[in-house]
C-alpha cells in the first residue's frame, strides 16, 4: 500500500489526534470570506516585521499594529497563521530587547488567549507556551505581574489539561522562589500550589525531581519549594503517594543536588534529608540497594567540600537528632552503618570512572574525625578499606600514586589499636587454618612495606605482633612440623621479615604498659596469650602457659626461633617429604635470628644449649637440599652469635671441629661450578678467620689439600678461587703459607694430575706472584744462612765464590728454590715484569724488610728480581768447607742445579741442532694434537715450552743462515715452511670445551710464538682470532643465561665463566689483531677477487636505501696492493674483532637486579672486568686504524637495530669513549661517506671502506649521533658538515642521492645549533639559509620530477569506476597510519621502489623540514619562496592528480598542514584550498578523508578574514553560468553551499565563529523562509546541529523560536499529511529528528522548558496513563506511524536504533550519544517508528544512566557522517 492511500486509511479512525483537531477547527474557518480578509491583514502586518523591524521602537509599532489587527475581527475564536505569530511574538521577548517591548508583546499575548479561551489555549498549547514560558527568568520587575496574571488567568483554569506540560511549567515558574524575600516569591508559591493541585501530588513531584536531575540553575529553587512543601515522613510511612511510585528518581535527584557544585544547594538538600529522609524512614531502608547507595555516595560526599555546616548537617543525617553519643553510636549502627560501609567498599573495590580513585579512601579519612562514625567505620571498613588500597595498586592504574599518598593518610588516620585488633584476628586464623588463601598476611606485608609506621606502631603495636606471632609460629610447628611448609607459615615468616625493621629497639627490651585489668597477663602470659588478651582476641592455638617471665620481648622470640629452627632442622635431618619448603622456611627463620640479634645491645640471658642447637644446624649441611643460600645463612648467623658478647649462655665457634664443619661447607661453593657464589663464601671464610684466635682456616685447609686424590682436586680448585679473590691486605701469602706451599709443591709432582692442577691454579688464581715472594723471599734470607767470600782453584783458574760456614736445612733451600723455578717457568714474563717493577722494601711484611737489611739491601730501588738473582748466585757460587763436604755435597748439588735452572729459566736460551729441531716440531706439534683430542691436559703444558724453544733455536739458526748466504736481511716473504698440522692444532687447542683447564698454556704460546717468528707464523692469526671471536661469544652467551636466571634461593646456578677468562681472551684478541694488521702484503686469490665482486650488496632497507637504491650505485673503490683494502686479512681480522668487541660492550652493561641475590657480586665483577678491558682493546684498536674502528661500529649498529635484544646505545657509548671529541666524530663520519660519495679520495688510497657499509647507513648514523649532541657541540660540528654540505652540491644543482640524508642530518644539526647564542653570528645564519635553502629546493624539485614521470602519481590513484565517480565504491588510499606506503603498494616495473621514497620524502617534509623553515630561512622572502616551491612541485600536481578532493596522499596533506601554520605563505595555498572546498564533489568524500583536512580549512579561515563572508555570501545565492540550469540544479547548489558552511563551521573551534552569528542566523532563516526544497532545508537542521556544537547555548538564545517554530512545522506536518514512500520530504524529516535527538542528548537548559513539545519529559514516558492519547508531537508521530499498514521493509530500517529493556547497574554511567548516529536516509515514514516510539523513554532513562555525560566524539561522528556522503570501503 502507498503513502497517500495509507495516509487516508489513518485519517478515517484518528479523528482523536491533538494536531489533527487544530487543523480541524482551523479548516472551519477557511471558507469565510472575512476569515480570509483578516488572514491577509495578518500576513499583511507578519510580512512588515522581514522588512520594517530593526531596532526596538519598530518592534513597538508592529506589536501595536499586530494587535489592532486582532482587535478588528474579535469575532473569530481562531489566530490566521498562528505558527508564524507565535514565532513572532516569541522573537518580541527576547531578552536582549527593552521592557517596553515585551510589555506590548504580553498585551497581545493576554488578546490572543482571551480570544482563544481555555480549550483554544488548551489545543494550541505548544505554540504560545514556547515564548511565555522561558520568559519569566528574564522578565523586567515592571512585566512580571502581567506575565504571572497570564498564567493565573488562562493557563490554571485548563487544569488537567496542564499534564503534559507541568514539568516546563513548573521550569518556568522556579526562578520566582530563588529570593525567599523576593517581590514574587510569595505570588509564585501560590502559582505553584495550585498548579499542583490541577494534578496529583505525586504527578507534581516527579516533575519537581526530573526538574532536578536535568536542570542544575533550578536545583536551589526547587529546593526552596520542597522545603515548604515536602512533608516530613515517618519512619514506616508509604510515600509513594506522595513522591510517586519511582522512588529511585526522587533519590537521584536528592543525589544530584548534594553532589552540586553549589553549596548553598547542598546545605539545602541535607536539610531536606533531615526534614523528610531520614535514614531510619521507610523512604530510605525500602529503596532499592542501588538506588539507596547512590544516595548514600551522595551524601557523604560532602565531606570533601571540608564545610562546617555541611558536615554538621551530615553527622546528625548518620547519627540521629539525640544529643547523647551513646546514643548516637547506637543510632548509627543500627541504621546507617551497613549502608555507609556498602558504599564505600563497593566504590573502593570497583571506582566507577567518573571521580578520581582515591574519593572513597578520602571522604573515609574524613568520617574518622568524628569519633562516633570512626569507631564503628574503622572495626567494619578499615581492612576492606586497605585491601582496596592494595588491589588497586597492585593493578598498576594510573592513579597508584595518588593513591598511595591518600591510603598512607588513611593508614595514619585510623586508631592503630582497631586496625591491629582485627589483622592479628584474621592472621590467627589464616596461620591455624593452613589455607593456601591468605589476604590479611598480604596485606600486612604490604602495609608495612608502603607505609611509614608512627611511633605508637613502632613501640607498642609491632613488637606485641611480632613476638605473638613468633610464639604462635613456634606453638605450631611444634605441635607437627609438616605444617612448616604451609604456605601461610612461609608468609608470616616473611611477614616477621617486614616488621623487624619498623621496631624500635628499646620496644624489645620490655613489653608496653597495659592498664590494670591486664598486668598480671603483662607479666606472666606467654607471648602469643598476652597478644590476644591486649588485643581482646579470642585464642585459635589452645596452650599452657610455662613457667618464667615474659617481660623481655626479644629474649622470648629469641627462645621461639630458636627453638623453631631446631624442629625444621630435625625435619630436614631426618628427610621430610617437602624438604625444598621447609629448607626456605628454616633458612628464613635462621636470618630473622640474625638480625633480633643485631638488636641485642645489653645482656640477654636465655634459657637454650647452645652447644646442642649449634650441632643441630650443622647437621643440616649434610641435607640433600642443602644449598649455598642455607650456608650463607648460618655461618653470618653463627659469627653474629660469637660477635655478640651479650648473649648469655652464647654458642662458640673457635673449636676445630666446628671450624671444619663451617670452612667446609663453604669451600664446596669455591669450586668452579658455582663462580656466582665465590666472592660471597670468600668474604664469609675471611670472617671467620678474624672472629677466631687460633689459624684454624690455614689448618683446615692444609688438611682438605691433603685428602685422598679424587677429593684433592677440588680443594686446589678452590683455593685457588680463595686465593685469587682475597684482598692483598689480608696478606694471604703469610696467613695460607702452608696451604700454599702444598699447592707450588704440585709444580713438582711426578703425579702428572696433581702438577697439572697446580699449574692451573697459578694460571688462574694466582693473582699476583708478590704474594709467593714475599714468603720465599723470607726464608730463602734465613739468618741461620752464614757466606764467606772464597777464591776457588778450579783448573789452572780462580774463579771467586762463597762458602758455606757452618750447616743449613739444604733440603727446605732447595724445595725453595724449586718452588721458585716452578714458579718462574711458569710465570714467565708477567713473574719477570712483577719482580723487576715492583721495590722490595714496599712489601706490607715486617718480617721481609728486617732480613732484607740484614743481608745489604738497604737500597730503596732495589727490585724482588735483584734479590732474587743475587741470592741464587750466591747458592751457585757457594760450596761447603772441606770438613762438610760429605754431608753437604750432594745437596749442595742439587740446590745449585735448580738455582742454574731458575736463572736459565730467567735469562738464558739454549741451542740445538737444526736437524734435530725439525723432527722435534713434527713430534711435539703430532703429540699436542693427539693429546687435545684424547682428553690428555697434563702433558701439554710441557710440549708448548718445549715447542717454543725448538721454534726459538729454529728462528735463530735460520736467520744466522740467511745473513751468512745473501749478506743481508731476510725478506719479508721469507720464512721457514709451516707445518701443516699447526694451525689446526692452535685452534683446537683454544676451542675444545674439553682443555678449557689447560686454556691459559695455550692462549701463552701463541701469544709469545707467533709474534716472535714472524713471517712463519702469519697464516694461524686469522684462524686463531676467528676462534678467539667465537669462544668470546660462547662466553658471552653463557654469562647472559646465567643472568637472566630468576634468583631463587632453592636451586643453585652453575657456570665456568669468569673474569680471568673474559680478559685471558680479549688480550688474546687484541694482540693477534695488531699482529695481523702489521703484515698487510697478503692480496686474495682469484676466487676471493671473483666472490668478493659478485657479492650483492647490503639491504639498506629503510627511507636512506631508498634514495640510493633509486637514485644511486655503489661502486667497489680500487685499493693498491701496498696497503690495507677491504681484502687484506689484516683487515678482516679488524672487522671481525670489532664486531665481537662491540657484541661484549653492548651486553655487559651491568644493572643491580632488584632481588639481592649471592650470585650478584661475582657477576658484576665479571661484568665490570670484562667490560673495562674490552673498552682498552678498542681504544687501543682505534689508535691504530681510527677510521676502518668507527666504519665498523657503524656497521654493527646497523646490523644490531632489528635485533630486540641490543640498544642502539652502545655504538654512541663507544664513540663517545674513542673520540676524543664530537667534531673528530662528526669529521670521521664525513670523511666515510665523502668517499663513498666522491670516489677515490686521499682517505680512500691511505685506508680500507668497509664494503657492507653503504652511504644510507652512514648517514643514519650520522643522524642518530648530531640528535645526541647537546647545542654547544652541535656548534663545534657545525663547520666541517657545512663544509660536506658544499662538497655534496658541488658545483651542479642537480639532485643527488646524498641531498636528501645531507637535508635530514642538516635539520637536526642545526636545530641543534639555533637553541644556541650562535645563531646571533651573521654567518652561520647565512650558511644555515643557504645550505638548508639549496637542499631543500633539490629535494622537492626531485619529488616534482617523480610526479612529471607519473610512477608515483599512477602508484597512488586508481581509475574511476565507468569513467565516473561512483558513491557506493569510493576509492581509498590513506596508506598506513604513518603516511607511509607499503612495497606492495608500489607499481611493478618502477624503479627501486620510488614511489615510496616520494612518501617518505613527502613526511620528512611535513614532520620536519616545513616546521623549521622560518627558524632555518629567517628572511621571509626566502620562506614565501622555498613554501612556493614545495606548493608548486608537490601540492599541486597531487592536487590535481586526486579523483576526488580530498582524496589526496596523507603525507601531502601533512605538508598542506604545516604550510598553513605559517603566517605568511597563505597565499601559496589558499587559492588550492579554496578550489578543493568550493568543489561540487567534496561531500563525496569518505568522512575519515575529511577528519585529515579540519585542521588545513581552520588555518584558512582564521588567517583569510574575508573568506568566511565569502562564503556566507553563496549560502542565499546560487549562481549558475549555465542559462538553461533548472530550479533543481539551483536547489542542489544551495544545498550544498550550506554545508560546505557547516563544514567550516565544524572545523572551528568553541565559540571561534560567534561574531558571525548574527549573519549566521539570518542566512539561515532567510533560507527557511524563501526556500521550499527539502534537501536545502535538511541542511539547514545539519547547520542547527553544527551550531549546537560550536557556540555555548546562551549565545542561541534568539534563535530559539525559529528553531522551536521549524521543528515544530515539520513534525505537524507530517502529522497532518503523511508523507508518501520515497518522498523527499521524508528526508526532511530525518534531519529534523536528528536535530531534535541531538537536543535531547545535549540537554540544555534553555530547550529542556521547550521539549515537553516534541517528547513527553515526565513519568508519563514510562507510565503513560490510561485512556489518553499523546500530545508531544513525536509520541503522536509514533502512534500515527505504527499504525500504518505494513509494507515491503525498507532499507536502513535495520540500523534504527532500538532502546534495550535492561537498567545496567549504578556503576556504569554510559554517555549520552545520538539514537539516530548512524542512521542515513529512510524510505518510509515507518523506519523511524522506532525512533519515535522510544525517544521519550530513551530520554527520561538516560536521566538515570548517563548522569550528565555526553560521549562527544559520537555526537560529531554522527554529524561527519552525515555531511560526507562517501564510503570507506
Amino acid at each position: 500500500m502507498n503513502g497517500p492511500s495509507g495516509s487516508a486509511s489513518f485519517r478515517k479512525g484518528s479523528s482523536s489526534v491533538p494536531t489533527r483537531e487544530r487543523a480541524q477547527a482551523y479548516q472551519h474557518y477557511v471558507s469565510d470570506p472575512k476569515f480570509k480578509k483578516y488572514t491577509s491583514q495578518v500576513e499583511k502586518c507578519l510580512n512588515s516585521f522581514d522588512t520594517n523591524v530593526s531596532e526596538w521602537a519598530d518592534f513597538i509599532a508592529f506589536l501595536k499594529q499586530l494587535l489592532k489587527t486582532f482587535q478588528s475581527y474579535m469575532q473569530f475564536k481562531e489566530i490566521p497563521r498562528k505558527l508564524i505569530v507565535a514565532k513572532r511574538l516569541a522573537q518580541c521577548l527576547n531578552p536582549a530587547l527593552p521592557n517596553g517591548v515585551h510589555q506590548r508583546a504580553l498585551d497581545v499575548y493576554a488578546h490572543i488567549l482571551a480570544v482563544l479561551g481555555s480549550e483554544g489555549l488548551k489545543r494550541d498549547l505548544p505554540l504560545w507556551s514556547s515564548g511565555l514560558f522561558p520568559f519569566f527568568e528574564y522578565a523586567g520587575t515592571s512585566v512580571k505581574p502581567t506575565l504571572l496574571n497570564l498564567y493565573d488567568t488562562h493557563y490554571l483554569p485548563l487544569q488537567s489539561g496542564l499534564r503534559p506540560v507541568m514539568k516546563s511549567f513548573i521550569l518556568a515558574l522556579l526562578p520566582g522562589l530563588e529570593e525567599e524575600t523576593g517581590e514574587f516569591f510569595d505570588k509564585v508559591l501560590s502559582l505553584m500550589d495550585r498548579l499542583s493541585g490541577t494534578v496529583s501530588q505525586s504527578f507534581f513531584f516527579q516533575n519537581i525531581w526530573l526538574i532536578m536531575l536535568t536542570t542544575p540553575a533550578s536545583r536551589g529553587t526547587s529546593l526552596n519549594f520542597l522545603a515548604r512543601r515536602l512533608p516530613k515522613f515517618n519512619p514506616d510511612e508509604d510515600v509513594t503517594s506522595i513522591v510517586g511510585r519511582d522512588i529511585g528518581l526522587m533519590i537521584r535527584a536528592f543525589a544530584a543536588a548534594l553532589e552540586d557544585e553549589n553549596l548553598l544547594v547542598r546545605r539545602g538538600a541535607l536539610d531536606l534529608l533531615l526534614q523528610s529522609m531520614k535514614v531510619d524512614t521507610a523512604v530510605v531502608t525500602r529503596a532499592q540497594p542501588d538506588d539507596r547507595i547512590i544516595l548514600m555516595r551522595a551524601a557523604i560526599s560532602v565531606v570533601l567540600r571540608r564545610d562546617l555546616a555541611l558536615n554538621r548537617r551530615l553527622y546528625t543525617w548518620l547519627l540521629g537528632t539525640d544529643e547523647k553519643s551513646e546514643a548516637q553510636v547506637v543510632y548509627f549502627r543500627k541504621h546507617a552503618l551497613e549502608l555507609l560501609c556498602m558504599t564505600l567498599k563497593d566504590e573502593m573495590f570497583s571506582p566507577p570512572g567518573d571521580y578520581p580513585d582515591s574519593r572513597p579512601f578520602k571522604i573515609f579519612i574524613s568520617l574518622l574525625d568524628k569519633w562516633e562514625i570512626g569507631a564503628a567505620l574503622t572495626d567494619s571498613l578499615a581492612y576492606d578499606a586497605l585491601q582496596a588500597v592494595k588491589t588497586l595498586v597492585q593493578s598498576e592504574r594510573e592513579s597508584a600514586d595518588e593513591i598511595i599518598m591518600t591510603a598512607s593518610s588513611l593508614y595514619d588516620a585510623i586508631e592503630p589499636q582497631l586496625l591491629w585488633k582485627v589483622m592479628l584476628k584474621l592472621i590467627l586464623s589464616e596461620l591455624n587454618s593452613g589455607d593456601e588463601n591468605i589476604p590479611a598476611i598480604s596485606l600486612a606485608i604490604f602495609l608495612l612495606s608502603n607505609f611509614t609506621q608512627d611511633e605508637e606502631n613502632q613501640t607498642i603495636h609491632l613488637p606485641v605482633i611480632f613476638s605473638g606471632l613468633v610464639d604462635a609460629l613456634h606453638l605450631l610447628i611444634d605441635q607437627n612440623v609438616a605444617k612448616a611448609t604451609s604456605k601461610p607459615v612461609q608468609m608470616v615468616v616473611s611477614l616477621l621479615h617486614s616488621i623487624g625493621p619498623h621496631i624500635s629497639p628499646a620496644a624489645l627490651r620490655e613489653r608496653p604498659a597495659v592498664s590494670e585489668s591486664l598486668a598480671a597477663a603483662r607479666t606472666q602470659q606467654r607471648p602469643y596469650l598476652f597478644a590476644c588478651s591486649f588485643y581482646e582476641v579470642e585464642p585459635i592455638i589452645h596452650t599452657e602457659t610455662p613457667p618464667g617471665t615474659f617481660n623481655v620481648p626479644l629474649a622470648s622470640s629469641l627462645e621461639s626461633l630458636v627453638h623453631c629452627t631446631a624442629i625444621e632442622a630435625d625435619g630436614l635431618i631426618s628427610g621430610s617429604d617437602a624438604a625444598v619448603s621447609l629448607m626456605d622456611v628454616y633458612g628464613q627463620s635462621l636470618s630473622l635470628i640474625e638480625t633480633l640479634i643485631t638488636r641485642v645491645t645489653s645482656p640477654l640471658p636465655l634459657v637454650w644449649e647452645p652447644s646442642e642447637w649449634m650441632s643441630t644446624l650443622l647437621n643440616v649441611f649434610d641435607c640433600s637440599v642443602s644449598n649455598f643460600s642455607l650456608v650463607d645463612r648460618t655461618v653470618s648467623l653463627v659469627v653474629a652469635f660469637h660477635q655478640t658478647p651479650h648473649v648469655h649462655p652464647s654458642p662458640t665457634i673457635d673449636e676445630r671441629i666446628i671450624m671444619a664443619k663451617l670452612i667446609n661447607a663453604l669451600l664446596q661453593y669455591l669450586r668452579p661450578q658455582f663462580t656466582a657464589y665465590h666472592l660471597r663464601a670468600t668474604h664469609l671464610i675471611w670472617v671467620l678467620e678474624e672472629s677466631t684466635s687460633h689459624r684454624h682456616v690455614e689448618a683446615i685447609l692444609a688438611q682438605s689439600l691433603s685428602t685422598e686424590l679424587p677429593y684433592r682436586f677440588e680443594a686446589y680448585e678452590a683455593f685457588g678461587v680463595l686465593w685469587r679473590l682475597t684482598d692483598d691486605t689480608m696478606l694471604p701469602g703469610f696467613k695460607l703459607k702452608v696451604p700454599a706451599m702444598i699447592v707450588l709443591d704440585t709444580l713438582n709432582q711426578g703425579n702428572p694430575a696433581l702438577k697439572r692442577v697446580g699449574e692451573t691454579w697459578m694460571r688462574c688464581s694466582l693473582k699476583s706472584y708478590l704474594r709467593l715472594l714475599d714468603p720465599l723471599l723470607h726464608d730463602l734470607l734465613d739468618p741461620s744462612i752464614r757466606w764467606s767470600q772464597v777464591t776457588m782453584p778450579i783448573h789452572h783458574r780462580e774463579l771467586h765464590g762463597f762458602r758455606y760456614e757452618r750447616p743449613f736445612d739444604q733440603r727446605y733451600i732447595n724445595h725453595l728454590i724449586e718452588t721458585l723455578l716452578s714458579i718462574t717457568r711458569f710465570g714467565g714474563q708477567g713473574f719477570a715484569k712483577t719482580a723487576q717493577s715492583t721495590h722490595a722494601r714496599k712489601t706490607m711484611h715486617s718480617g721481609l724488610l728486617a732480613r732484607l737489611d740484614a743481608n745489604g739491601f738497604t737500597d730503596p730501588d732495589t727490585s724482588y728480581m735483584d734479590v732474587l738473582v743475587e741470592t741464587l748466585v750466591r747458592f751457585l757460587l757457594s760450596e761447603p768447607k772441606s770438613s762438610q763436604v760429605t754431608s753437604m755435597r750432594p745437596l749442595n748439588h742439587t740446590i745449585q742445579s735448580s738455582a742454574t735452572e731458575l736463572l736459565q729459566a730467567i735469562v738464558a736460551r739454549g741451542e740445538i741442532d737444526a736437524l734435530a729441531i725439525g723432527s722435534v716440531e713434527a713430534a711435539v706439534i703430532s703429540k699436542l694434537y693427539f693429546s687435545i683430542h684424547t682428553g690428555r691436559l697434563d702433558i701439554q703444558n710441557k710440549l708448548l715450552h718445549l715447542l717454543h724453544s725448538v721454534m726459538s733455536i729454529e728462528s735463530a739458526q735460520a736467520s744466522v743462515q740467511e745473513k751468512a748466504e745473501d749478506g743481508e736481511e731476510a725478506s719479508e716473504t721469507s720464512g721457514r715452511p709451516l707445518n701443516p698440522l699447526l694451525t689446526q692444532t692452535l685452534v683446537d687447542g683454544i676451542a675444545s670445551q674439553s682443555n678449557r683447564p689447560v686454556l691459559q698454556h695455550w692462549v701463552d704460546f701463541v701469544l709469545m710464538a707467533v709474534p716472535q717468528f714472524q713471517p712463519s707464523l702469519q697464516p694461524v692469526v686469522m684462524p686463531l682470532i676467528e676462534c678467539i671471536c667465537r669462544q668470546l661469544q660462547l662466553d658471552l652467551d653463557e654469562l647472559m643465561l646465567v643472568g637472566s636466571q630468576s634468583s631463587s634461593h632453592l636451586v643453585d646456578f652453575t657456570s665456568s665463566v669468569s673474569d680471568a677468562e673474559f680478559i685471558m681472551l680479549l688480550n688474546s684478541l687484541e694482540r693477534l689483531v695488531l699482529l695481523s694488521l702489521a703484515y698487510t702484503f697478503e692480496s686474495p686469490s682469484a676466487d676471493e677477487e671473483n666472490s668478493f665482486s659478485e657479492k650483492p650488496s647490503q639491504d639498506t632497507s629503510g627511507i636512506l636505501g631508498n634514495v640510493f637504491g633509486v637514485f644511486g650505485s655503489e661502486t667497489p673503490i680500487p685499493a693498491s696492493e701496498d696497503t690495507l683494502t677491504a681484502r687484506s686479512p689484516g683487515y678482516r681480522a679488524l672487522d671481525e674483532g670489532v664486531h665481537i668487541l662491540y657484541s661484549l660492550w653492548a651486553k655487559l652493561g651491568w644493572k643491580e637486579p632488584q632481588i639481592p641475590s649471592p650470585r650478584n657480586e661475582s657477576l658484576a665483577l665479571m661484568h665490570t672486568r670484562a667490560r673495562t678491558r674490552c673498552r682498552r682493546v678498542l681504544e687501543h684498536l682505534f689508535r691504530v686504524h681510527s677510521a676502518e674502528v668507527i666504519e665498523s661500529i657503524v656497521e654493527c649498529w646497523h646490523t644490531h637495530l632489528a635485533d630486540a635484544s641490543f640498544s642502539e646505545e652502545p655504538a654512541f657509548e663507544i664513540v663517545d669513549i674513542l673520540v676524543t671529541s664530537a667534531q673528530n666524530a662528526v669529521h670521521m663520519l664525513c670523511e666515510a661517506i665523502s668517499c663513498r660519495l666522491t670516489g677515490a679520495t686521499e682517505r680512500s688510497k691511505r685506508q680500507a671502506i668497509n664494503p657492507n657499509l653503504s652511504e644510507a647507513i652512514l648517514f643514519s648514523f650520522l643522524e642518530r649521533y648530531l640528535e645526541k649532541l647537546e647545542g654547544p657541540l652541535a656548534l663545534q660540528v657545525w663547520g666541517r658538515y657545512i663544509q660536506m654540505i658544499k662538497d655534496v652540491l658541488g658545483n651542479t644543482k642537480e639532485f643527488k642521492p646524498a641531498n636528501y640524508p645531507t637535508l635530514r642530518c642538516l635539520c637536526v644539526l642545526a636545530d641543534k645549533v639555533t637553541q644556541t647564542s650562535a645563531m646571533e653570528d651573521k654567518r652561520i645564519r647565512k650558511e644555515l639559509a643557504d645550505s638548508f635553502g639549496k637542499l631543500l629546493d633539490s629535494c622537492v624539485m626531485q619529488i616534482g620530477k617523480s610526479y612529471d614521470s607519473g610512477s608515483w602519481i599512477r602508484g597512488r590513484t586508481k581509475e574511476p569506476v565507468n569513467g565516473r565517480e561512483s558513491p557506493g565504491r569510493p576509492d581509498s588510499r590513506l596508506g598506513d597510519e604513518k603516511g607511509r606506503t607499503t612495497p606492495a603498494q608500489s607499481i611493478p616495473g618502477t624503479s627501486g621502489g620510488s614511489a615510496d621514497f616520494v612518501t617518505q620524502m613527502n613526511l620528512f617534509m611535513s614532520t620536519s623540514a616545513i616546521p623549521k623553515l622560518r627558524k632555518f630561512l629567517v628572511d621571509a622572502d626566502k620562506v614565501v619562496s622555498a613554501c612556493t616551491n614545495i606548493v608548486y612541485y608537490i601540492v599541486n600536481p597531487a592536487m590535481k592528480a586526486r579523483s576526488r578532493p580530498m582524496d589526496v596522499d596523507l603525507s601531502v596533506v601533512a605538508i598542506i598542514r604545516e604550510i598553513a601554520r605559517i603566517a605568511m605563505a597563505l597565499k601559496t595555498w589558499r587559492a588550492l584550498v579554496v578550489e578543493m572546498l568550493n568543489d561540487n564533489r567534496l561531500f563525496s568524500c569518505p568522512a575519515e578523508t575529511a577528519a585529515v583536512w579540519r585542521p588545513i580549512i581552520k588555518s584558512l579561515f582564521d588567517a583569510d578574514k574575508t573568506a568566511f563572508s565569502e562564503l556566507l555570501t553563496k549560502v542565499t545565492t546560487a549562481p549558475s553560468a549555465n542559462i538553461f540550469s533548472n530550479r533543481e540544479y539551483e536547489m542542489l547548489q544551495r544545498s550544498i553551499n550550506l554545508r560546505r558552511m557547516s563544514f567550516v563551521i565544524l572545523t572551528g573551534d568553541k565559540n571561534h565563529f560567534l561574531t558571525s552569528l548574527p549573519t549566521i542566523q539570518e542566512k539561515l532563516v532567510d533560507t527557511l523562509r524563501n526556500v521550499n526544497a527539502a534537501n536545502v532545508q535538511a541542511e539547514v537542521f545539519m547547520c542547527i546541529r553544527v551550531l549546537l556544537c560550536r557556540l555555548s547555548p546562551h549565545n542561541l538564545t534568539s534563535f530559539w523560536p525559529s528553531v522551536i517554530t521549524e521543528l515544530f512545522r515539520v513534525f505537524e506536518l507530517a502529522i497532518t499529511s503523511i508523507p508518501a514512500d520515497a518522498s523527499e520530504d521524508l528526508q526532511l524529516i530525518l534531519a529534523a529528528a536528528k536535530c531534535l535527538d541531538l537536543l535531547l542528548v545535549l540537554q540544555t537548559e534553555e530547550f529542556q522548558v521547550h521539549q515537553w513539545i516534541f517528547i513527553t519529559d515526565t513519568v508519563d514516558a514510562i507510565y503513560r496513563p490510561e485512556d489518553t492519547y499523546p500530545e508531544a508531537l513525536l509520541d503522536q508521530l509514533a502512534e500515527i506511524a505504527g499504525s500504518l499498514p505494513m509494507g515491503k521493509d525498507a532499507p536502513g530500517s535495520s540500523s534504527i536504533f532500538s532502546p534495550g529493556s535492561g537498567q545496567p547497574s549504578f556503576s556504569q554511567r554510559p554517555m549520552r550519544r545520538p539514537l539516530l548516529g548512524h542512521v542515513r536516509q529512510v524510505e518510509s515514514l515507518r523506519d523511524l517508528v522506532p525512533f519515535f516510539s522510544s525517544v521519550s523513554m530513551a530520554a527520561y532513562e538516560s536521566v538515570y544512566l548517563s548522569g550528565g555525560v555526553i560521549d562527544w566524539d559520537a555526537v560529531e561522528r554522527s554529524i561527519v557522517d552525515d555531511m560526507f556522503e562517501g564510503r570507506s570501503g
